[in-house]
C-alpha cells in the first residue's frame, strides 16, 4: 500500500518516525510529510506559510524513508496529499504517533485527528494513531508536568506502531472516507489487556483552565482532568489497560435532527416557511 504519513508533533517527533518505520517494516511504500514544527491543537486547520505564493516543501532524512517538513498544519498536508501533491494520492493517510492520547469528544481539536478527518473529507482512508502518556500520571495537574516526569523515558513508540500496521489490512478494504482512532497505553505490549472497540468519552484527558485574568490579559493552562469516565468509553478503557478504536466521521448533514426542529417547504419568496 501507499501510505502518507503525517502528524501534529511536528517533523522531528519520534513518533512519527516510529509509524514511518513500523508501516515501512511491514513492506509497505511510505512518504512522510509533516510539519516544520508542533501543529497540536490544529484541529482540522488549513494553514501555511508561503513565499510569493509557493509552499515550500523541505526534503529532510528520516532513517531513508522519503520525507518532507512542510510549513502548514496537518489538515492542510492531507489535502496536499489528495491533490497529489507528493505524487498520485495515497490508499491510505496515517497520522501520529501523537504524545498523548486524543480520546473523547476533545478529538474536536486535535491536530492528529483533523488531519485524519481531512484526508477523509478528500475521499481517503485514513487513521490516527496515539500513545496515551498520561494516565500512568495521575499525580501530575499539567500537562506540562506530566510531560516533565517523562523526560528522558524511553516511551512505548513501537507497540503503537504495530498495533496500528494491523488495522491496515482491514482499513484499506472499508469503505471510503473511513476513519478510525487509535489509542495505544504506554505499556510494553504483554501488559496491554487487548484491543477493544470504544466510544468517546463525553470529555477529554486534558481541559483548559483560566489561571490569571484582568482586563488585558488571561493566563492559561492545560491540566489532565479528574473526571471518571463512563464505562466503556475509550478513556475509561484506556486506563484499564485496553488500547482503544474508535470509528468516526467528516462532519456531515444530521437529516433527522433538521425533520425535528423545521421542515422548510418554500425560499422562493425570500422567507422560510415551515412548521415545527
Amino acid at each position: 500500500m501507499r501510505l502518507l504519513i503525517t502528524n501534529d508533533d511536528g517533523i522531528e517527533a519520534p513518533g512519527l518516525l516510529a509509524l514511518a518505520k513500523a508501516a515501512a517494516g511491514a513492506g509497505h511504500q511510505v512518504l512522510v510529510a509533516a510539519p516544520h514544527r508542533e501543529a497540536s491543537g490544529t484541529g482540522a486547520a488549513l494553514t501555511a506559510v508561503t513565499d510569493n505564493g509557493r509552499l515550500l516543501l523541505d526534503a529532510v532524512e528520516l532513517d531513508g524513508i522519503e520525507a518532507y517538513s512542510v510549513a502548514a498544519s496537518p489538515a492542510y498536508i492531507a489535502v496536499l496529499a489528495a491533490l497529489g501533491v507528493f505524487g498520485e494520492p495515497p490508499d491510505l493517510l496515517l497520522s501520529g504517533i501523537n504524545r498523548g492520547a486524543n480520546a473523547g469528544h476533545a478529538i474536536l481539536h486535535s491536530g492528529t485527528v483533523g488531519a485524519a478527518l481531512t484526508a477523509a473529507n478528500e475521499g481517503l482512508r485514513a487513521l490516527a494513531v496515539s500513545l496515551d502518556v498520561l494516565t500512568s500520571l495521575p499525580g501530575a495537574a499539567t500537562v506540562q508536568e506530566a510531560f516533565r516526569q517523562r523526560d528522558g523515558e524511553v516511551l512505548h513508540w513501537d507497540v503503537a506502531g504495530a498495533l496500528a500496521v494491523q488495522l491496515l489490512p482491514w482499513l484499506l478494504e472499508a469503505p471510503p472516507r473511513t476513519v478510525l482512532n487509535l489509542n495505544v497505553p504506554d505499556r510494553p505490549r504483554e501488559a496491554i489487556r487487548g484491543v477493544r472497540r470504544a466510544a468517546p468519552a463525553p470529555f477529554g484527558q486534558v481541559r483548559m483552565a483560566v489561571t490569571e485574568a484582568a482586563r488585558d490579559f488571561a493566563r492559561i493552562t492545560v491540566e489532565v482532568g479528574e473526571d471518571s469516565p463512563p464505562p466503556g468509553s475509550d478513556l475509561a478503557l484506556l486506563t484499564e489497560g485496553y488500547a482503544t478504536v474508535t470509528a468516526l466521521r467528516p462532519p456531515a448533514e444530521d437529516p433527522g435532527l433538521m425533520e425535528a426542529l423545521l421542515v422548510v417547504e418554500d425560499l422562493g419568496d425570500g422567507e422560510a416557511r415551515g412548521r415545527a
